[in-house]
């Protein structure tokens, strides 16, 4: 079986270096970059299964090479940063990352961190693999496209991910806790807030007309659950 690629992006020398050589002795095949330019270039041709990528970088920000790289091939991204703010994190899973450190951090800690984001499954199985219609949405799971009215609809992975787990069994009510373990399979600390920010981008993106009733609905002290319009 071939090693997982993984690609690390981060102008601090140091840590960068640590981090490949850590990841290395793990088994991943890495390559790093010292930048965004230098990034995606590796990114196009190692065509990553895991980006590690640094918030702050010399040429621009760790959340617009997020949504680049997701973008073109959905790939998984853990963000490090040395800010604390729950906004800064927020932030960050807004724009894609499945999961977001901050510095200083252990070599533990990250092995552990990608080796649960690797866990994760972005590859439906075959009998999984029907596309859902809900009036003029439409969502394909093999293609990873949602189209709203003839026209895609630009999701992060982890909101097509959250988005086909409840559209997939309509009018299920999920608790917050049974979303995290299906999506993320592994919980965060203020994981509640995390769910919130996913499903909030992802209403925005998928229920344009805010005088309509939301097929993402709220059930409150509970979670959420999909409930297709008529």
């Amino acid at each position: 079986m071939a090693p997982v690629k993984i690609l690390v992006v981060d102008d601090d020398p140091a840590i960068r270096n640590l981090i490949h050589r850590f990841l290395s002795q793990q088994g991943y095949q890495v390559e790093s970059g010292v930048d965004g330019q230098t990034g995606m270039e590796l990114f196009e041709q190692l065509n990553p299964d895991l980006v590690v990528l640094d918030v702050n970088l010399p040429d621009t920000t760790g959340y617009k090479l997020c949504q680049e790289m997701q973008r073109r091939t959905g790939v998984f991204v853990l963000m490090l940063t040395s800010r604390t703010d729950e906004a800064d994190k927020m932030k960050g899973f807004a724009e894609g990352a499945d999961d977001y450190i901050t510095k200083p951090f252990s070599l533990v800690e990250i092995g552990a961190r990608v080796a649960a984001i690797l866990k994760r499954k972005r590859i439906v199985t075959p009998a999984e693999q029907q596309t859902l219609t809900f009036g003029k949405l439409l969502i394909d799971p093999v293609r990873r496209e949602v189209i709203l009215a003839s026209q895609i609809v630009a999701l992060t992975a982890l909101e097509f991910d959250l988005l086909y787990c409840l559209a997939s069994k309509p009018g299920r009510v999920w608790r917050r806790s049974e979303l995290l373990h299906e999506v993320w399979d592994y919980e965060y600390v203020g994981a509640d807030r995390v769910v919130d920010v996913h499903i909030g981008q992802i209403r925005r993106k998928i229920e344009p007309d805010t005088t309509q009733i939301s097929m993402i609905q709220t059930v409150r002290g509970v979670g959420y659950k999909f409930e297709p319009t008529t």
